[in-house]
């Protein structure tokens, strides 16, 4: 359980995604957990995660709507930890191809495109194992091999190939995580998971320090 000196994560609330589940695994992974859409509130916490479901566009606007865009940035800027899950991994990125004007944050190089249906069925929804591509702070403790669930109809493709630190096979290869310093995200649900990604929310988690206050 999180205590008084625990970091306080932020949990960004545009309308879209499961934020009970992912606060729930945030509180087991030793944090303190604010689910917020003030931007300012969001400024105060030592770092965030990015949920979403849904459609791309709609999901940017929310965001932008709410200011909650900028907040995002400006934690990035300062260096404080965010975790991008699933869509809203998706809108860490400079573009999608799901509509018109599908513009991300641009925190992470590279863009958003549909799954091909040589794939399989899309929705690409189930459990598939992982492939750790490099050692990361945000999947330490994991070897690979560890079911994850996923939903999703399209995939990152990241500008950077040595920010992707794992990988699942879909009727071929997709980027299943990243980490580009303080800038993480899983394409997967963590809080859905079990316990590979409770781990992964801990590890957050322990990346989140709290600054000292005089």
């Amino acid at each position: 359980m999180s205590g008084g000196n625990a970091p306080l994560v932020g949990i960004c609330d545009y309308g879209v995604g499961n934020l009970r589940s992912v606060e729930r695994a945030l509180t087991e992974g030793g944090a303190r957990a604010l689910v917020a859409s003030d931007p300012a509130r969001l400024l105060e916490c030592d770092g965030l995660v990015l949920p979403g479901v849904g459609a791309f566009v709609a999901a940017a606007a929310a965001l932008h709507q709410r200011g909650i865009d900028d907040a995002v940035v400006e934690t990035v800027r300062l260096g404080r930890p965010i975790l991008g899950v699933c869509l809203g991994f998706q809108l860490l990125f400079e573009e999608s191809d799901e509509g018109a004007g599908g513009i991300g944050l641009g925190v992470l190089p590279g863009c958003v495109h549909r799954l091909d249906r040589h794939r399989g069925k899309v929705p690409h929804v189930g459990w598939n194992q992982l492939t750790v591509r490099r050692p990361s702070a945000l999947l330490g403790g994991l070897n690979g091999g560890e079911f994850v669930y996923f939903v999703h109809s399209y995939a990152a493709i990241p500008g950077d190939a040595s920010d992707v630190v794992a990988t699942a096979d879909y009727g071929g290869e997709l980027v299943a995580a990243v980490e580009r310093g303080a800038v993480q995200g899983t394409q997967f649900h963590p809080e859905k998971s079990g316990a590979a990604g409770l781990r992964i929310y801990a590890n957050f988690v322990a990346g989140c320090t709290v600054p000292v206050r005089t």
